[in-house]
């Protein structure tokens, strides 16, 4: 294993040639374009060059390495970036440190070159962080106020994760996720707010946090950060989120469902395709708002970017215009086909809260439909047992649940392993809700073809490419008869 020498953590004054270790990541890939947009010769290595990064950065010919090695960093960069995937025994990184190159983590860079520059302006939270910065980016560019941007997921708005603007915002996702092999402190740690929103503490990222006390420590060291004219944002029907809030060195704005906050939501309804509702500021009507988007944790995703438009001096009808425009972020309740009368929809939710709320969202926006839930435990977090009870509570929503059995963690015990059998059963039990484990995404095909029929809503929810499931089950409903 190697040590990366602290004093080169920095980055130099003089930059034409910047290398990207793990450069196929989203981020890591997004920030390869900002970097070769802002004229710096880039390149790039990974150890599987895979679509649809490897795509992107083909399409901005950027050379990519396939695999590590200490070639790839011949002729010698002016600086790295150190993605999140590399460890200690990297070989490239061994390389790096013998060859004493300025090194940067993603985050530092991020930081470096495009958010000291700028005010930022940062969503962190367990959930929401992506649908909440992709509406904060498209209401501030809609209101003409050109924001830069780097996001966890793709902008409909934009056709990308990042966008690099010529106004003053910069508008990051504020990952709680460790930095780098040689810093393990939180992402979010090195974004600079100036407004920050925190929509949600709970427990998560099992891999790198003991308990919630962990989180919340990171959490601590995000809000300090804040300066005492800056403005802290923050979902206070969340006793986590109200506990870090109390410990702000400056001015906080609460917002949720609660009496007494200052930003708050009445008379929310579903209509005419849009989630429709009149925001309150200080218990008294502001403006009425509309989104495309189902649910109310939705809405109180838009609740927390209106706090922060109108702090920015952004009026009202502007804010409204740029939320009812929004058109969603891949992966997060994104319709992937619609054949025989059956809808795909295709959504990141993995943690238990995340499953809920999504589900509750869609039953919502497809009333009177029948709702089939497909799960996947794909997370660290989600195939450990540490939610096995919470997740029974998460799929009330739905009129099927089929879960598909997760890839055991190595080196846990099996009492230590999360079950999609003792969840289907505890689902039947429990709930009287209908639930089937399958060991193969092949097995929830099968069954899907067996039991769908028109009108239905089949709700895929995973953090990964699930075996192309969803791909694969448009082309069974185009080929195949389901059940009347």
């Amino acid at each position: 294993m190697i040590n990366l020498e602290t004093g080169l953590n920095s980055a130099p004054e003089t930059i034409r040639h910047i290398h990207l270790m793990g450069i196929c990541g989203t981020g890591m890939a997004a920030l390869a374009g900002m970097l070769q947009q802002k004229g710096y010769t880039v390149t790039g290595s990974d150890s599987h060059v895979y679509p649809p990064m490897s795509v992107f950065l083909e399409g901005l010919q950027i050379p990519v390495r396939n695999g590590y090695s200490p070639e790839n960093l011949q002729p010698v960069p002016d600086l790295v970036i150190v993605g999140n995937v590399i460890t200690r025994k990297n070989p490239e990184a061994a390389a790096l440190a013998s060859l004493r190159i300025p090194y940067l983590s993603f985050p530092q860079a991020l930081s470096h070159f495009f958010i000291q520059s700028r005010t930022s302006l940062v969503v962190a939270g367990t959930h929401g962080k992506t649908t909440t910065c992709s509406l904060l980016a498209t209401s501030l560019y809609q209101a003409g106020l050109d924001p830069t941007f780097m996001i966890g997921g793709i902008v409909r708005e934009f056709g990308t994760n990042f966008r690099l603007g010529n106004g003053k915002y910069f508008v990051a996702e504020g990952d709680e996720y460790d930095t780098a092999f040689f810093d393990k402190g939180s992402k979010f740690l090195h974004y600079r707010p100036q407004v920050a929103v925190i929509t949600s503490i709970e427990f998560d990222h099992a891999d790198i946090f003991a308990d919630l006390e962990s989180i919340k420590r990171s959490f601590r060291k995000f809000v300090a950060l804040l300066p005492p004219d800056g403005l802290l944002i923050a979902n206070l029907d969340d006793e986590n989120v109200a506990e870090i809030a109390s410990v702000s060195p400056c001015p906080v704005q609460g917002y949720g469902l609660s009496a007494g906050l200052a930003w708050s939501i009445d008379d929310l309804r579903r209509q005419d395709g849009l989630t429709r509702f009149t925001v309150q500021k200080d218990g008294n009507p502001w403006a009425p708002m509309a989104v495309r988007l189902a649910g109310r944790y939705n809405c109180l995703n838009s609740l927390a970017v209106c706090a922060v438009m109108h702090h920015l001096g952004v009026a009202p009808a502007a804010i409204d215009k740029g939320l009812s425009s929004f058109n969603g972020v891949k992966r997060r309740q994104e319709v992937r086909g619609i054949e025989n009368g059956i809808t795909v929809i295709d959504d990141f939710a993995h943690h238990p809260t995340a499953v809920r709320e999504t589900l509750a969202g869609l039953k919502e926006a497809y009333d009177g439909q029948r709702l089939i839930a497909v799960f996947e435990p794909r997370t660290n977090s989600s195939r450990r047992a540490i939610f096995q009870k919470d997740y029974v509570a998460a799929f009330d929503a739905a009129a099927l649940v089929l879960l598909r059995e997760p890839v055991p963690i190595e080196g846990l015990a099996a009492e230590e392993l999360f079950s999609s059998a003792q969840l289907a059963e505890d689902l039947k039990k429990e709930r009287d809700l209908p639930a089937e484990s399958f060991p193969t995404t092949d097995g929830i095909l099968a069954r899907l073809q067996s039991v769908l029929r028109e009108g239905d809503v089949v709700a895929i929810l995973s953090n990964g490419g699930f075996d192309n499931i969803h791909t694969r089950l448009i082309e069974q409903i185009k080929g195949q008869p389901h059940a009347d």
